[in-house]
């Protein structure tokens, strides 16, 4: 079993900064590459940002410049840093991990943590 558990989500105002975390627990072998995705009503899911266990790092043209991604692969966890936050950010934020056990490799998501952005 794999778990993961995303937080840090909350309000924030434009112009602020906001970090989210996200933990990957349980029988992992290895993990490759982690992606933050976002979702808002109305809206297909996004990607975000990704980082691979190597450290390459890709963003959405969004977001560019003002979200950092990090991965910290002794505590299976990545970050998502989050400057100059727009009402446009407004989204529910989840991880996927892209995990190899011992028996598979296989894509696990979270619940996901929401992020609202207004004055």
């Amino acid at each position: 079993q794999v778990h993961i558990v995303e937080s840090g989500g909350g309000l924030v105002q434009p112009g602020g900064s906001l970090r989210l975390s996200c933990s990957v627990s349980g029988r992992i072998r290895s993990l490759l590459i982690m992606t933050w995705y976002r979702q808002s009503p109305g809206k297909q899911r996004e990607m975000v940002a990704s980082v691979t266990s190597g450290g390459n790092k890709e963003y959405a043209d969004s977001v560019k410049d003002r979200f950092t991604i990090s991965r910290d692969n002794g505590k299976n966890t990545v970050d998502l840093q989050m400057n100059n936050v727009q009402p446009e950010d407004t989204a529910v934020y989840s991880c996927v991990a892209d995990v190899l056990t011992s028996v598979s490799r296989r894509s696990y998501g979270g619940q996901g943590t929401q992020v609202t952005v207004s004055s």
